[in-house]
C-alpha cells in the first residue's frame, strides 16, 4: 500500500476514532455533515476518498484541527509558524489533487491555506466539492479551470477567484500541465474554525 493510501487510511481512521470516543452516532454524523449514513461509513473505512469539505466539517463537529485529521498531531504554536518550501504536510484527497497545509502547526486557526497542486492527467477523475465559509484561490503556477455551479472561469498565473464554496466548484490544469494555487479558506463562524 502506498504512503498516500495509508495517510488517507489514518485520515479515516481518525474520523471514526473521533465519532466513536463522542459516543455520535453514524445517523447523527452524517446528517450534520449533510451526508448518507452509507457515504459516511465509506469514508470512515477508507474505501472512499475524503473530500476536503467533508475533512472541515469532522473537525469542526468534533471541535479538532484539521491538523489532527491530516496528521494526528495537534497544532501547538500560537505566535506564528513557518512552514519552509515543500514542507508542509500533504494530503491528496483524490488522485491528481494534492493538498499541502501552509499554517499546520498554528493553533486555532480562523482561516486554512492550503497549497494546491493539480495534474492535468486527472482533470476527469475531479468531482465537484462544497463546503462552508468563503474561499480564495491565487493561481502559482500554470493555468487552471475553476468550475462554479454553471460557470466556467480560466485563471493564469497570478489571477485570482473569490466565492461561495457552498456552491459546487472544482478546479482543472490546464493546457495539459501541472498547475498550482494558494487557497485559503475562511470559516462560517467559530464552531468551523479548526479550533482546538
Amino acid at each position: 500500500m502506498s504512503t498516500m493510501n495509508n495517510l488517507c487510511n489514518e485520515t479515516a481512521a481518525r474520523i471514526r476514532e473521533l465519532r466513536e470516543s463522542s459516543d455520535a452516532t453514524i445517523d447523527d454524523t452524517a446528517a450534520k455533515m449533510g451526508i448518507s449514513p452509507d457515504q459516511l461509513r465509506m469514508y470512515e473505512e477508507g474505501k472512499t476518498d475524503i473530500p476536503i469539505g467533508i475533512l472541515y466539517s469532522a473537525a469542526g463537529i468534533f471541535g479538532v484541527d484539521l491538523t489532527d485529521l491530516m496528521t494526528g498531531k495537534s497544532p501547538n504554536l500560537s505566535r506564528y509558524c513557518v512552514v519552509r518550501s515543500g514542507k508542509g504536510p500533504e494530503i491528496e484527497r483524490y488522485p491528481g489533487y494534492r493538498f499541502q497545509s501552509l499554517a499546520f502547526d498554528f493553533q486555532n486557526r480562523l482561516f486554512e491555506p492550503l497549497m494546491v497542486t493539480l495534474n492535468p492527467d486527472m482533470n476527469a477523475t475531479i468531482a465537484p466539492v462544497t463546503h462552508g465559509g468563503q474561499e480564495f484561490n491565487l493561481v502559482m503556477s500554470g493555468r487552471i479551470r475553476v468550475i462554479i455551479g454553471g460557470s466556467s472561469i480560466e485563471l493564469n498565473t497570478g489571477d485570482s477567484i473569490f466565492f461561495d464554496p457552498s456552491i459546487p466548484h472544482g478546479q482543472l490544469a490546464l493546457d495539459n500541465q501541472s498547475a498550482s494555487f494558494l487557497t485559503v479558506i475562511m470559516h462560517d463562524h467559530p464552531s468551523d474554525s479548526m479550533k482546538q
